[in-house]
Formats: structure tokens, C-alpha cells, sequence
């Protein structure tokens, strides 16, 4: 299994299947997508531009149930928050994703992160969302989520989620872009998290294999 962040929070892991994370500023048109996870209706997050970069004829959907109106037809998947299911051979949880402190991502929206089972490994994808009740209880194995501050938790918080549930790998996002933190959030991250839990600064460039 291979992990990339395109940018921000725009993730692609290649395993059997290319899956996609809410694709954004994506600069070639590729047509690979298999499934193409999206989290919430934020610019930065659901662009229709990006996704026919990427979708192919046969491409699967997941989405919030929050956005059915807005990416509705065939080979959908909606999810409401806190839902198990198998998609494409995939167990795939919903995560409640939102802020305790900040109106930019109420819970009662709906929108999601998602834990998707890969290769025998708990990928975890936050999407915008604070630590908060409903991520901190999670047992996963790789976890991707934001840093930044503003819009998300920021880094300190980050690394108390992380220390907290103690994935093998930890991959911080939505940092260093679209005036979102700073570039070095990445690196102070790093600095907090426990030895034993592996870093990887994925938004520097280059690809995590597993």
C-alpha cells in the first residue's frame, strides 16, 4: 500500500484499488479513481473539477448523507456518521467529524471522516474537525488529520489526539496552504508525539509505503 498527500488534505492510497480522499488542486487528469472518498461540502474538500480529473466510468462515491443533493446518481454511497458497512471490499467506518469550539463544522451537519480497513490496516481520514469525544475513542493504525488551527485543531491538539490513540503512523494534513497555519506546523507536530508512534511529513512531498 502506498499513502500521498496530493496537497492540503487531498489524499490518494494505492493498493488493489486508487482510492481518493476529497481530491483538490489535482494537477494531471489521471482517470484512475476507484473510489473517491469525500468528507464534506467545503470548497477545499469537494471539488467537482478535481473529481473529473480522476473519475472514471465505473467510480464509486462515498459521501456524508448531508451531500446527496449535491453529487447524486449512480455508485453512491451515503453515509450518515457512525456507520459500518463494506464498499468495493472494503470495511469502512463513519466518523463523526466536526469542532467542539468553532461554528465552521457543527456535528449536527453530518459531515464525516472515515476509517477504511486496507491491506488488513485501519486508515483513518479526519476530514475538518477538532479532537473531540468521537475521535479520541478510535483504534486505528494509520491516522491523517489536520493540523492547521483556524478551520481544524491545530498542532497542539493534534498531538494529543495522537499520543492519545496511538496509531503505528501518524500523517498530519491541511497545513501550510489556503492561509491555513505554517509550513513548519508539520515539524512542531512531530516534535509532540511520542517516540514509539512514526511521523511522516507526507504535505513535503513524496509517497509512504506500507
Amino acid at each position: 500500500m502506498k499513502i500521498k498527500v496530493n496537497n492540503h488534505s487531498s489524499i490518494k492510497i494505492i493498493s488493489d484499488k486508487v482510492i481518493y480522499f476529497d481530491p483538490f488542486m489535482i494537477k494531471e487528469e489521471s482517470k484512475d479513481a476507484d473510489i473517491i472518498f469525500i468528507t464534506h461540502d467545503h470548497f477545499d474538500h469537494f471539488s467537482i473539477e478535481d473529481i473529473k480529473k480522476i473519475e472514471k466510468e465505473d467510480t464509486v462515491y462515498v459521501i456524508p448523507d448531508n451531500m446527496y443533493n449535491l453529487l447524486g446518481g449512480e455508485n453512491i454511497f451515503v453515509l450518515n456518521p457512525n456507520e459500518k458497512t463494506i464498499i468495493e471490499g472494503y470495511e469502512v467506518l463513519s466518523v463523526p467529524s466536526y469542532n467542539v469550539n468553532s461554528r465552521f463544522h457543527p456535528k449536527e451537519k453530518g459531515n464525516l471522516g472515515y476509517v477504511v480497513t486496507i491491506e488488513n490496516k485501519r486508515i483513518y481520514v479526519a476530514g475538518d474537525c477538532d479532537y473531540n469525544e468521537d475521535n479520541r475513542q478510535l483504534k486505528v493504525d494509520v491516522a491523517l488529520i489536520p493540523i492547521g488551527g483556524t478551520y481544524t485543531m491545530d498542532y497542539k491538539d493534534a498531538a494529543t489526539l495522537i499520543n492519545e490513540i496511538k496509531p503505528e503512523l501518524a500523517i498530519p494534513t491541511h497545513y501550510g496552504s489556503l492561509d491555513i497555519g505554517d509550513k513548519e506546523d508539520g515539524d512542531k507536530f512531530k516534535a509532540l508525539i511520542d517516540k514509539d508512534i512514526k511521523v511522516e511529513l507526507l504535505l513535503k512531498g513524496g509517497m509512504y509505503e506500507i
